[in-house]
């Protein structure tokens, strides 16, 4: 499964025609999620969805995605001042 702010990517193993509204329902990691979504593109048995339903789901899609995005960027330490970089003791 692929997500983003705008719809999602899965594998399914019925057929949904393109230009269909459907119902879908998947867990995120803060809670379940249940929304309406178009089937846009089809390529075997992978399906893209767009969603559809009211900018309050949507904002939830929202932040889920960017703190999933926040949470698998890499992350800087403090490695102290530059003297201690080059190698030269304070």
């Amino acid at each position: 499964m692929d997500i983003s702010e705008s719809g999602i990517a899965a594998m399914l193993l019925i057929e949904a025609p393109l230009g269909e509204n459907v119902g879908l329902s998947f867990t995120l990691p803060s809670s379940p999620v249940t929304i309406r979504a178009i089937v846009r593109q089809r390529n075997a048995f992978r399906y893209g969805f767009e969603f559809v339903d009211p900018d309050s789901m949507h904002e939830f899609i929202r932040r889920t995605c960017r703190d999933l995005a926040f949470d698998q960027s890499p992350k800087w330490t403090d490695r102290g001042d530059a003297s201690q970089e080059d190698g030269k003791e304070s």
